[in-house]
């Protein structure tokens, strides 16, 4: 199949997957060997934008309890961390993109969500918009069901094609994917996950995920309205938004890694400890879960509860961590939280970023 697109857009698909490796490069420069916890940072960002494009939102604070087994059942909490082990599991995945690695991040993001056949390419017809009870006006009206492996082959295919800009290439994919709709639910996280899986896989990216979902999400009703024109056949808007979600997402990126830097700076210069305490150890963990339980650091860095309670004094004096307060889990259980609310702040001023709607770049 051949694509008519506009040089310019070509040029601009070019120049973005450039800034995608260069802000690889940096971050993993600027925070040297300790570069783990905010490639985490990132991945859940991402994770947290792509859910929000499907309105299901969540703030930083609530997902660190999530993760310290403090959201309650069916929150978006829970939605917003099979979206993480999602994406995790697509960076996971080495080499071209494959149906296996398809079903293998959607059984990712829809674990335990029965109905919407985790891992399983759907067997019935889907419609978007119109009535739960009939496609009568839908705004569109995907494959049938008896076309969808024949047409993910197709698309695994086009992914390994290298005569297009990667980006361009992953964006025409992405819309692709989206147009197919192979799945009953879970359709846009997991399209958009798999973008993740064609950035590593063409060398854009090696250690950073790259927050294109908080670049999306800026402007969701031209994201939308490119993928419609994609399926009219014009590639070159969702190329655009790909394109200008890049520029945005690492302007973002590149604020949120600077911020957390800027806080582990003051935290190690604030720190009273010998260098081979857990606290040291546990300094950088903050950064991925400003939430923490002494069980967590006991469970996490395997020592005893002295160890573990002594780490979270000196973080507080340090001023790492907040005053502990005390939280009910399920149960009614009581649980005692340390937080990095300094974190958790950068965290939402990440997220309120990327919700401003912007067309620069």
């Amino acid at each position: 199949m051949r694509f008519e697109i506009d040089p310019d857009v070509v040029a601009r698909a070019e120049d973005a997957r450039a800034t995608i490796t260069r802000f690889d490069a940096e971050l993993s420069a600027m925070f040297d060997g300790e570069f783990a916890p905010l490639s985490a940072v990132l991945l859940r960002t991402e994770s947290a934008s792509s859910s929000q494009i499907e309105n299901i939102t969540v703030g930083a604070k609530a997902l660190s309890l999530a993760d310290v087994g403090l959201a309650k059942y069916g929150s978006n909490a829970r939605l917003v961390q099979a979206n993480v082990e999602a994406m995790n599991r697509a960076v996971e995945l080495t080499g071209p993109l494959t149906p296996t690695h398809i079903l293998a991040v959607h059984e990712a993001l829809m674990n335990g969500q029965d109905r919407a056949d985790p891992g399983q390419f759907r067997d019935q017809q889907v419609w978007i918009g119109g009535t739960d009870y009939s496609p009568h006006r839908a705004d569109f009206v995907p494959p049938l069901a008896s076309r969808i492996n024949r047409s993910i082959k197709d698309l695994c295919a086009f992914s390994e094609r290298t005569d297009l800009p990667l980006l361009a290439q992953a964006a025409i994919a992405h819309a692709q994917f989206e147009t197919i709709h192979p799945f009953n639910d879970g359709n846009g996280r997991g399209g958009r996950a798999l973008v993740h899986v064609m950035l590593r896989h063409g060398g854009a990216t090696t250690r950073t995920t790259v927050p294109v979902s908080a670049g999306l999400l800026s402007d969701t009703d031209a994201y939308y309205d490119a993928l419609t024109s994609y399926r009219d056949g014009d590639p070159n808007p969702i190329i655009k938004e790909f394109n200008r979600a890049a520029f945005a997402a690492v302007r973002n990126g590149q604020q949120l890694a600077t911020e957390l830097g800027a806080l582990q700076d003051g935290w190690a210069t604030n720190l009273r400890a010998r260098k081979d305490a857990v606290s040291w150890r546990v300094m950088p963990f903050l950064l991925r879960q400003p939430s923490l339980t002494s069980k967590l650091l006991q469970d996490t860095f395997g020592v005893t509860q002295p160890a573990a309670d002594n780490a979270l004094r000196q973080l507080q004096e340090a001023g790492a961590l907040s005053k502990p307060k005390t939280v009910h889990g399920e149960g009614r259980r009581r649980n005692v939280i340390w937080q990095a609310t300094e974190v958790l702040e950068a965290l939402d001023r990440f997220a309120e970023r990327a919700r401003r709607t912007s067309r620069t770049g």
